[in-house]
Order: structure tokens, then C-alpha cells, then sequence
């Protein structure tokens, strides 16, 4: 039977010795996030080879300021899949920022695989192992854990470090290790690991899209006021108020707490701090979509052309095309053309620009050309 979850601090001492003497660490978390704003740690996964796993017990234990430590040591290597989600919650967990981190989801990009697949996915790819699915959506929080769940919750770490040495000798075959290190690097950014800005939360509200310009500044300063209380009263945002209704009311505007009251959708409690949203927003300048759709044929075809290029050459390489750029990116460089400035397009720096990113310039000012590999399909340089 797999060791039990460690409860107590002298335990947890002894663990994080091993752990701080060691050159990798794999970490996982289970948690519990649909009642809350902020996720419910529940166990913290650690391995330090495949027979070597533990469990942390975030509630029993409380304090993890010690395994904030780990988190920091700039000395030992953190190895996770899907970083930011997990690093996130430790962060608020122990009030530490990592550093030197290895994200295993990030490196199948430049290993010939997606830069989207799941753990269980990534582990069949690389080192044989198919993981079951059978406690995914486990309440992490109830005590007793069963077996099942502590099984589960050790398999998650057991074979992580084996899987992310396969892809580091892929990498390195691939002369792609500069690379790799180089998005790592952008996991040491304490600000990943933060709240967003309350001024972006609009982005995430469902209808959005739809709303004029004016309706947007509106529902801008609604869902920050959202934003803000969801956290003070630590609650998900769908239970202060729903995004159908920040929709409605940036719709609608209502100019006093009553009329906010009046929509049928706005809890009493916060009709006053919704029609105070409302007049901050109506005072706010018009907030326009971003610009992601191309509406001039021209440019589209160009867009068009540069996707099907960057496609091309990532799949022709082993680079996961997601990863090299998205969409927004390709319009951005297409839109300035070949006089772009380095500083405001990330596909003309570092490892993007002598990946693609010179070749993307040479083919706006015309001096690439493009065919299709008769081998492959896939189109390259002419």
C-alpha cells in the first residue's frame, strides 16, 4: 500500500531535507476549486524518483512556508506538468514565487509533441505508463482519504522525472535545449503567479463579444467590481453575479440600486455596488474588441499564408506550431509588415525570430517563396 499523507511537521521536515538535497523535484497538487474563488489545497505531490513519492497534507499540516522554501531554491529543479495552475496555488499556499521550474506540458513542444497534452497523455508518449483516471474529480478535501485516492495521487508524481528526462534527450538531439530554457525562463515571472488585473475581467465574461463599444467600458467596470468582490467574499464569480447578468445590466445600465434590483437578476446586496459599476463605466472611455479577425482580404490572405508557413515549418521540425505563435501574433507582424519592431512582436525575438521569425519578414517584403514538400505535404521555402 502506498505510504499515507504526511501529517506532521517533523515529517514534513524530513521530507523537504531529502527533497532540498536533491537536484529535481516533481510536484503536482489536488484541490478543490468549484465553491470557492480561491482553489482549497488538499494534498501536494512530490517525487523524488519512481520509488521515492510522498504526499503532503495541506490542511493538517498549515503552514508550508518550508516547502515555500523548496519552491524558491533556485538549487533545485521543480518539475510539473501544466506549471502555472499548480505554482499559482502553491504560491498562495506558502507565500513563495518559484524558481527553476521545468514544465513538462511546455518542453512536449519542442520534443515532436503537442504542447497541449495531458499528464496521462505525456507519460504514455514518453516513458510507456498509462495512468488510470479513476479519481480525477475526487473531493481532495474529504478525510479519510482512501486508498484509491492515495494511490491515485501517488502515480501522479511517480514517473514524472523519468518522463521529463526523455523529453530533455529529445531536446538536446534536436539542438533545441536554448530554446526550451529560454520559455522556461518566463516561469521564474512572479507575475504569472498573481491575480490578473481586475480591468482585464471582462475578457472572461460569456457574451461579451456582442456587446457595442459603450456597453463594453460598462461591463468593463461591472466585472472589475466583480472581481474584487468575489475575492473579498471568496466566492466563485457566478455566485456574486452571474455573466449573464453583468451582461444584461451593462445592457441595460441601470442608474440606481433599485433599477439594478429591478433587472431580476442582481442580488439585493449588491444592486448599489452594480449601479455605481455602471456609472463609473458610462464616464469610461469605449473599450473595442481586440482585433483578432481580419476583415481586409488583403491582409487575410497574407495572415493566411503566414499561418499555413509557421504550421508548416512546426510540424516539418518538431515544434509545436501553438507554441511558435497564435493567431493574434501572425496579424500583429502582418499588419506592421517588414519594418516591425522587435520590442512589440515576440515572433521577432529570441529563439522565435531565428526559428521562423526572420523568414516570416523575408516573405512580407517578398523575398521568400513558398512551395509544398512533394515528400510531405507540408509547405516549406521554396
Amino acid at each position: 500500500m502506498p505510504d499515507a499523507p504526511i501529517t506532521r511537521p517533523a515529517d514534513l521536515d524530513t521530507f523537504l531535507s531529502r527533497a532540498r538535497g536533491a537536484p529535481s523535484v516533481a510536484l503536482d497538487t489536488e484541490f478543490v476549486w468549484e465553491r470557492t474563488f480561491f482553489a482549497r489545497l488538499g494534498l501536494v505531490q512530490a517525487g523524488l524518483s519512481e520509488t521515492e513519492t510522498y504526499l503532503l497534507d495541506a490542511p493538517a499540516l498549515g503552514d508550508l512556508s518550508g516547502l515555500g522554501a523548496l519552491l524558491a531554491d533556485p538549487a533545485v529543479e521543480k518539475v510539473l506538468h501544466d506549471a502555472v495552475q499548480d505554482l499559482t496555488i502553491l504560491g498562495r499556499a506558502t507565500g513563495a514565487r518559484p524558481r527553476n521550474v521545468f514544465d513538462t506540458r511546455l518542453a512536449a513542444g519542442f520534443a515532436g509533441l503537442p504542447s497541449t497534452l495531458s499528464l496521462r497523455r505525456l507519460l504514455e508518449e514518453t516513458v510507456g505508463v498509462s495512468l488510470a483516471k479513476t479519481e480525477s474529480r475526487s473531493d481532495w478535501l474529504r478525510r479519510p482519504l482512501s486508498d484509491a485516492q492515495v494511490a491515485y495521487a501517488h502515480d501522479d508524481v511517480r514517473y514524472l522525472l523519468q518522463a521529463a528526462d526523455v523529453l530533455k534527450a529529445r531536446i538536446e538531439a534536436a539542438g533545441r535545449t536554448a530554446w526550451l530554457q529560454e520559455e522556461l525562463a518566463a516561469l521564474d515571472d512572479p507575475d504569472l503567479y498573481g491575480e490578473r488585473a481586475a480591468d482585464e475581467a471582462y475578457l472572461r465574461v460569456k457574451g461579451q463579444a456582442r456587446l457595442s463599444a459603450k456597453e463594453r467600458a460598462v461591463l468593463q467596470a461591472l466585472a472589475a467590481w466583480r472581481e474584487g468582490q468575489a475575492q473579498a467574499d471568496d466566492l466563485p464569480r457566478g455566485h456574486v453575479v452571474t455573466d449573464d447578468a453583468l451582461v444584461m445590466a451593462a445592457q441595460r445600465r441601470p442608474a440606481t440600486a433599485d433599477a439594478a434590483e429591478r433587472l431580476g437578476s442582481i442580488p439585493r446586496r449588491y444592486a448599489h455596488a452594480v449601479a455605481s459599476a455602471v456609472a463609473e463605466g458610462m464616464q469610461a472611455a469605449p473599450v473595442r474588441m481586440p482585433d483578432i479577425a481580419v476583415e481586409d482580404e488583403t491582409l487575410g490572405a497574407r495572415v493566411d499564408l503566414m499561418l499555413a508557413y509557421v504550421k508548416g515549418r512546426g510540424l516539418a521540425d518538431g515544434v509545436d506550431p501553438a507554441l511558435v505563435a497564435n493567431r493574434a501574433d501572425v496579424i500583429g507582424l502582418a499588419t506592421t509588415g517588414p519594418d516591425a519592431d522587435p520590442d512589440a512582436h515576440r515572433l521577432l525575438r529570441g529563439w522565435r525570430r531565428t526559428f521562423i521569425g526572420d523568414e516570416l519578414l523575408e516573405l512580407l517584403s517578398g523575398t521568400l517563396s513558398i512551395r509544398l514538400d512533394p515528400a510531405t505535404g507540408l509547405p516549406e521555402r521554396a
